[in-house]
């Protein structure tokens, strides 16, 4: 089964749908073209600040904030 995109709403998923059934070929729009020099620039900013903030906190802060992470994760919702 073809995977369809999350982001169609009703009328377009139906129209999707149907064209599936008849054997008809669905118009899928192309995804838009990224400009590799900024998308390598945002990747290498992402790196260097996580490296930057763990030596900026100490071993206690970053503990701290693992725990609280994990009791959010783990959270049972009754």
């Amino acid at each position: 089964m073809n995977k369809r995109p999350k982001n169609l709403d009703m009328n377009q998923l139906a129209k999707r749908i149907v064209d599936e059934a008849v054997g008809d070929e669905p118009v899928t729009s192309p995804p838009p073209e990224k400009n590799q020099a900024v998308v390598d620039k945002r990747r290498l900013d992402g790196l260097k600040g996580g490296v930057a903030r763990a030596e900026k906190l100490t071993a206690e802060q970053r503990s701290e904030i693992a725990k609280l992470a994990a009791s959010i994760r783990w959270h049972k919702v009754d």
